[in-house]
Formats: C-alpha cells, structure tokens, sequence
C-alpha cells in the first residue's frame, strides 16, 4: 500500500492523482493518527491464517469476495464505481483485502479534511475505523477482487455524508478517538 495526498485535480477517479512530490506522501504514523491501519500479506504465501487470525482478534464471523470488474458487473460497472466513490461512513469498521487487481481507498483526514489517498494492491490489508469519511475506486486496469471481513451478516450500508452523518454517534466517536472537537 503506498498512501499520499490525494492531488484534487480533475479527472478520472481511476488515475493515481498523485503529484509525485515528496511533501504529498503520507507516513504510517500519520494513518495511525486517524486510526486506519494496513498490512501487507502477500497473496501468493497463503494468507489465510494471517486474515482468520485478525478477524477472531477483531471478532469478525462472516466474509465474502466481491469482484468489480467490467466482466463481472457488465453495463452495472460504471453506476457501481460510482456508488463506492461517493463519500460516506459506516457504522462498522471496514476490513478490505485485496486478493487480485487494484484500486484506491481515499480517506478524510481530519481535522484538515484533506484526502488521503491509499493506493492498494493484491496483498494489501486496510482496515478503515468506523465513522471516517471515506469512499473506493478501482484504478485504471477496472478490476478489483476483495474480501470483506463482517462481525456480522455481510453487508454494505453506506451513510453519505451530509447532516445525517454528521451527527452520527459512530462518527462523533470516531472524533473524540482521534481528539477532534465533534
């Protein structure tokens, strides 16, 4: 995973946005700090026991494996890329892990408001807090095979920013955790 600030340019969701210089790269400490973390378990060397290891630690029961890809979802690829970019939170935390192709995790750093952008890959684990402002897209090669780790049922609910999210209790927490005034 490489993680840098997002360049606010316009354009493609799919493009890196990253304006390669070296101020616009992002730390590990500083991800810490917004309390996202990240591991690297390389696909290829069996990352099974890794993952069932931190879903027992984190509690997660359930899991499944979504494809977006143009193959997969057909004409619903372009309106599903979309709905994942659009900018929300969850209740829950997020664990992701890549298993195939690639994309980007953008996340709001706060109390800035800047974005982060986590550029992932096959190997890459994120786990993105409940209550952090954040959306996905995959980048320019459209596919991307994931497994989403659920402390319960699978499912996505998405809470888009605005009001409602705002005065969220999963949000306000997430705040007070990283000592920002709600």
């Amino acid at each position: 995973m490489h993680a840098y600030y997002f360049d606010n340019q316009p354009g493609d969701q799919r493009l890196p946005h990253h304006d390669l210089e070296p101020s616009s790269s992002v730390d590990v400490e500083t991800l810490k700090r917004i309390k996202v973390e990240s591991w690297n378990i390389p696909v290829e060397k069996g990352y099974e026991e890794k993952l069932d290891s931190i879903a027992k630690e984190r509690a997660y029961k359930n899991r499944d494996v979504i494809t977006l890809s143009k193959e997969i979802l057909g004409e619903d690829f372009e309106e599903k890329i979309q709905v994942f970019y659009k900018e929300h939170i969850h209740e829950d935390e997020e664990i992701r892990y890549i298993l195939s192709g690639g994309g980007f995790f953008d996340v709001r750093q706060a109390p800035t408001n800047a974005w982060i952008r986590l550029a992932v890959s096959p190997g890459d684990l994120l786990i993105i807090p409940a209550g952090i402002y954040h959306r996905f897209t995959v980048n320019e090669g459209n596919m991307a095979q994931v497994i989403r780790l659920f402390k319960d049922e699978p499912r996505w609910t998405a809470i888009y920013r605005g009001e409602e999210s705002d005065a969220n209790p999963h949000r306000i927490e997430y705040l007070k955790s990283i000592a920002v005034d709600a």
